[in-house]
């Protein structure tokens, strides 16, 4: 016998099928997105963007995606354009992802780095730009930590952002299900992490040693950004791929002005700097230097 629908469960279901996403809806739609945050949704992003929005426009009992995008901009507030960034926003990352670039960090970045800062004040400045959930930072932080002998001796610091309030708040809590740390080696997962118990038995929490070294915060990279000291290495990996070419030659440049002398900069191995001008270095497949 098919079960009946509960009336109750989801009340705003049907407002929501019969919803449709005009073009005109879709164009106003990617229009804003894209002057916010540079994310560039082309033709055929339709069925992402009703998708993405669905769970909002059921949970705000709006009526259309045209009464959606109306209580978007005239909220003052600005906090409905945040969850209509963190709905469209995509996250996909993992530990130690692009497992060459923290091969680079171990045998070349770090070496470099702990002999140039031996006389000097021994400050190490990293910054994950687009860290999603927090697997980038840590996996950063821990291949520092692990490079530092005498880490009483450094100042680590580890600036994590993302455009995205929700994957942040995860980020920071530092709790991951197992299944998310099986790429860490068993002696580092000891080190840096521990074990949930009772109904916590499938997670495990990042330890406050390794913790304390990032800091998270929400940044849109298409707003103006300075910092008052430069960075040694800038990830930014998978995220320029949504930008279109002129985003991308911008954000590019800002991130040379952000690196200290000879500072490295790391993208995804799906993204190139190729046609775009810019004053970097090669090294290799998406490692660039300053």
């Amino acid at each position: 016998m098919r079960p009946k629908r509960i009336c109750n469960e989801e009340p705003n279901s049907s407002i929501f099928d019969q919803a449709e996403l005009t073009d005109a809806d879709f164009q106003k739609i990617s229009h804003l997105i894209y002057d916010q945050a540079g994310i560039c949704l082309s033709e055929g992003k339709e069925a992402l963007v009703k998708s993405r929005l669905g769970k909002r426009i059921r949970e705000g009992q709006f009526g259309s995606f045209r009464h959606y995008y109306d209580h978007v901009i005239n909220d003052t507030s600005g906090k409905e354009l945040v969850q209509l960034l963190d709905s469209i926003s995509t996250n996909f990352t993992s530990f130690f992802r692009e497992e060459q670039h923290f091969d680079f960090l171990r045998s070349e970045l770090m070496p470099e780095l702990m002999e140039t800062k031996r006389d000097r004040e021994k400050k190490l400045r990293f910054w994950s730009a687009g860290c999603s959930s927090g697997e980038e930072p840590y996996s950063i932080a821990i291949t520092l930590l692990e490079a530092i002998k005498n880490l009483s001796a450094w100042d680590v610091r580890i600036l994590a952002t993302d455009i995205s309030t929700k994957v942040l708040g995860a980020a920071g809590s530092g709790v991951f299900r197992k299944d998310r740390v099986q790429s860490i080696p068993r002696d580092l997962l000891k080190k840096y992490f521990l074990r949930g118990d009772g109904n916590w038995k499938d997670f495990v929490r990042v330890k406050d040693s390794l913790k304390r070294h990032i800091q998270f915060k929400r940044l849109n990279l298409m707003t103006s950004f300075t910092f008052n000291e430069p960075f040694d290495c800038i990830f930014c990996r998978n995220v320029m791929i949504y930008f279109d070419s002129k985003t991308r030659k911008h954000l590019v440049n800002r991130f040379y002005e952000c690196l200290d002398k000879d500072g490295a900069f790391l993208i995804g191995h799906s993204e190139s700097l190729t046609g775009i001008k810019n004053s970097f270095k090669y090294v290799s497949p998406a490692v660039y230097r300053k």
